[in-house]
């Protein structure tokens, strides 16, 4: 008799992790999944590319409504049917319109939830994340019939946005609280650089800002974005991307061990070990996780361990960074700022608009930033994984692996 697998959350980490059981196991399970949203599983990396007009809805759609009929799995999708209990010592799983679910292993994949900056005024109409297809819509409905869309945040996801409205016609401002863009993933010179090409395209940015309060119309719609001193901005639309936060509100309600995220072991269990989790819901050795590379490693490894095979254990590896703006070459990977006890080699070239940076310890690469050329990022990242002692490329390796290897063939 096959064993129950119900997974919360039918998005790319648990789907994901399904699709690694399916090949591994195809026939260990029945399997039950409960999403939040009306739809299949779909792409949510590329919602910014559906924003900006490259994709359509239906091109990122990962697993239709067929993909599960197909194999046999129990698709409970929609608002009413997210789950609202987990009772851990039954061990089943109760859904808003009461839907019930029984397992004997569960899959939590609650991903994350956009923050909220604790301004006077964020409940207004027109205040939204970019989160989903529903805030993607949103976004899309507003660009035909307004002007003005503020941005609060000048990260990826910040960014993301802001090109996407541009492109569909609207105003925007970014506005973020650091001098610098993408400053966790970049430093000054490469912000600069990036801040500069996006101002050529029709971008307008109020850095070191810091918001005050969101002011709204008589008809309880935001109008005006008011700042700390004293100036203000037109406001149509404004989309909050400052960050997200592990989605943990079920898990604490079943009294599963939380921190920041659920914690989880290096098999990706909880401390109940019929309980699962991955992706951006969970803290392992510390860290929580909101790029794709990490969460597919996760969802192999769970696979690994739910299909009874039991050998896979998961490591947290540096991951990359990347822009998802059309033109724009950007990979940022490892401590890209150094500290004392390390060293930096740089490149820069103002009228091409390439800049490399690596920050080298103990002959080692720790961390790179690259802009405007990013060809050998890769190949940094390898280095820097493998802890690989580069002092006899040392001279050439800023120019990239091509031009360091011929280099240290001929001498």
């Amino acid at each position: 008799m096959k064993q129950r697998l119900v997974v919360i959350g039918n998005g790319m980490a648990g789907m994901r992790t399904v699709e690694e059981l399916l090949l591994s196991a195809p026939d260990h399970y029945e399997i039950t999944v409960f999403g939040a949203e009306p739809y299949g599983n779909y792409n949510r990396i590329m919602l910014s590319a559906v924003l900006c007009g490259e994709k359509a809805i239906e091109d990122i759609v990962i697993n239709d409504r067929q993909w599960y009929q197909d194999r046999n799995i129990t698709l409970h999708a929609g608002a009413d049917k997210a789950v609202c209990r987990i009772e851990r010592g039954l061990r089943k799983v109760i859904a808003k319109d009461g839907t019930v679910a029984d397992y004997d292993r569960l899959l939590i994949a609650t991903g994350s939830q956009p923050v909220v900056a604790d301004l006077p005024g964020k409940d207004l109409a027109g205040v939204i994340g970019f989160r989903d297809i529903m805030d993607v819509n949103t976004m899309l409905n507003y660009s035909h019939s307004h002007q003005h869309a503020v941005v609060l945040g000048g990260g990826l996801l910040g960014l993301e946005a802001a090109n996407g409205l541009l492109q569909r016609g609207m105003n925007v401002t970014v506005i973020h609280n650091n001098p610098v863009l993408l400053n966790r993933q970049m430093d000054k010179q490469a912000g600069q650089m990036l801040q500069a090409e996006l101002e050529r395209r029709g971008l307008k940015f109020k850095m070191a800002a810091q918001t005050k309060a969101l002011l709204g119309d008589k008809n309880g719609h935001i109008q005006t974005v008011r700042f700390e001193d004293g100036s203000e901005l037109a406001c149509d639309l404004l989309v909050m991307a400052i960050g997200v936060r592990p989605n943990i509100t079920l898990a604490k309600q079943a009294g599963l061990y939380c921190e920041r995220g659920i914690v989880v072991n290096d098999t990706l269990q909880s401390y109940d070990p019929c309980v699962y989790a991955v992706g951006e819901c969970i803290q392992h050795r510390g860290a929580t996780f909101g790029l794709v590379a990490p969460i597919f490693e996760q969802a192999k490894v769970c696979a690994n361990h739910l299909s009874a095979h039991g050998v896979a254990e998961y490591v947290t590896l540096p991951t990359a960074t990347k822009l998802k703006v059309t033109g724009i070459q950007l990979f940022s990977v490892g401590d890209f700022l150094g500290d004392t006890q390390s060293s930096e080699i740089r490149f820069i070239d103002a009228v091409q608009g390439v800049y490399k940076k690596l920050v080298i310890k103990n002959n080692t690469i720790c961390g790179a930033v690259l802009y405007g050329d990013t060809g050998d990022g890769v190949w940094y990242q390898q280095l820097m994984e493998q802890a690989k002692n580069i002092a006899d490329i040392r001279e050439s390796l800023i120019f990239g692996q091509q031009f360091a290897i011929t280099s240290a063939q001929t001498t």
